[in-house]
């Protein structure tokens, strides 16, 4: 059931998504290839979101052993593991336009982190090629990493708010004035996002950031009202 009411959801959304985007193409008179694959593009987002919500560590395994082995009926067209890997690349403006479709309501009660996206352990970073120019050596409250940084904002109900991914050098503090034009109220975050600069930025936009304290910065009382709206 799962499967299938996710299947739909990806299914409405690249019905919509692919007749906008050949439609632009044509009414700008630009010459582009439209080829129907043998798997559909839903079919594919749905496949490589399983993974990511499966518990298997490499998507060679899954897409293998689970998808090919038991879920076969579901996808009867199913294409082969490299060129399934092939054809990745062009989901990711798809998948970035649906999570941005898919995005919450701001309730007034927000929350803000972000989480390390490594690319591979400490040790192999010098024989990494795949994200080289592109990754970058970061800390977070686990120690050191080499890879990016998954900013994500939500409300309070767990809806994503919105979101922003970055190199693993990249302050936390950054990318919160973007991720924040349709964001009012109270914003929680820890202590890593500190900074008067974007106190008073935020401030200005009608929001109150809320953080953890550092050891030598002193308490201070905070107004209640409001917290409840």
């Amino acid at each position: 059931m799962e499967l299938t009411m996710m299947f739909c959801k990806f299914d409405d959304f690249c019905n919509e998504f692919e007749y906008n985007f050949n439609s632009r193409f044509i009414a700008s008179n630009k010459a582009f290839r439209n080829r129907k694959g043998k798997m559909s593009l839903s079919e594919r987002m749905t496949i490589l979101t399983l993974f990511h919500r499966s518990n298997y560590r490499t998507f060679k395994h899954f897409y293998k052993n689970y998808v090919g082995k038991n879920l076969k009926k579901y996808f009867p067209n199913l294409i082969s593991y490299e060129r399934f890997v092939a054809l990745i690349p062009s989901m990711i403006m798809p998948l970035t336009i649906f999570m941005y479709s898919q995005q919450g309501k701001c309730t007034g009660i927000s929350f803000i982190d972000s989480t390390k996206l490594p690319v591979c352990t400490n040790i192999r970073i010098e024989r990494n090629k795949v994200f080289k120019g592109i990754a970058r050596r970061g800390k977070s409250s686990t120690g050191w990493f080499y890879g990016f940084k998954l900013h994500l904002a939500v409300n309070d109900k767990g809806e994503i708010l919105a979101f922003s991914i970055t190199s693993g050098n990249v302050d936390n503090r950054v990318p919160v004035d973007n991720m924040t034009n349709n964001i009012f109220g109270k914003l929680f975050g820890d202590k890593g996002y500190i900074s008067q600069k974007l106190f008073n930025k935020l401030i200005a936009k009608g929001i109150q950031l809320i953080t953890t304290l550092k050891g030598n910065i002193k308490k201070k009382i905070l107004p209640i009202q409001g917290l409840s709206t």
